[in-house]
């Protein structure tokens, strides 16, 4: 197998990230973004809507989409679990993977896409009122978090989750998106400074 990847791309480094926590080494197969590689007609082969990761199985299959991919992979090799083990541990794990998905990491990614003058070429069309609209949204995210993590050395727990590595990728991308952590968010910063210091970190 070989997994179709974009470097510090916030999706594939998501998979990046998840497979060294699982100590998995995958052939990888490095995709330009910048030079339009992923809308190639070899690339769009792959995965019709022009998108990464990507990874290919020995006999041909194509599975995209992020968290389907680390699925797959954790069915492989289901330890360290990163999905849990247990129902209540797989819901918990879910129910944060979601939330941290879709009121962390895509409003980050809209303030991005929608506002930084790079990203124009990318996102057609480019709203900034959204892009600016989505700021406050990754806030509040923010303040759940910190809530969360109050009483929680990781998201779902004392261990490790995918939820975890979401956020992660998430608050590292802040930065381009014009987003700080506030400062009172005092459990937050703690757990991504223990997330940054994980070996996976650099993945």
């Amino acid at each position: 197998m070989k997994l179709y990847d974009g470097g510090r791309n916030p999706n594939p480094r998501r998979v990046r990230v998840f497979l060294a926590e699982k100590g998995i080494e995958v052939p990888v197969v490095f995709v330009n973004l910048a030079e339009f590689e992923h809308q190639s007609a070899d690339m769009l082969a792959r995965n019709s809507l022009g998108e990464i990761p990507v990874l290919e199985l020995d006999d041909g299959t194509m599975i995209a989409e992020t968290i389907a991919i680390c699925r797959y992979f954790e069915a492989l090799h289901p330890m360290p679990s990163l999905f849990g083990q247990t129902p209540l541990e797989i819901a918990t794990i879910e129910m944060w993977q979601r939330r941290v998905e879709f009121r962390l990491f895509l409003p980050v990614a809209a303030a991005f896409r929608h506002t930084h003058p790079a990203m124009a070429k990318y996102e057609i069309p480019q709203v900034a009122e959204w892009g600016e609209a989505n700021r406050p949204k990754a806030l509040a995210a923010m303040q759940m978090l910190n809530k969360q993590l109050a009483d929680h050395i990781y998201i779902c727990g004392p261990e490790i989750s995918v939820a975890d590595i979401t956020a992660l990728i998430a608050l590292d991308f802040i930065k381009p998106a014009k987003i700080t952590i506030p400062d009172d968010l005092t459990s937050l910063h703690r757990w991504y400074q223990m997330m940054k210091a994980r070996p996976s970190a650099v993945a």
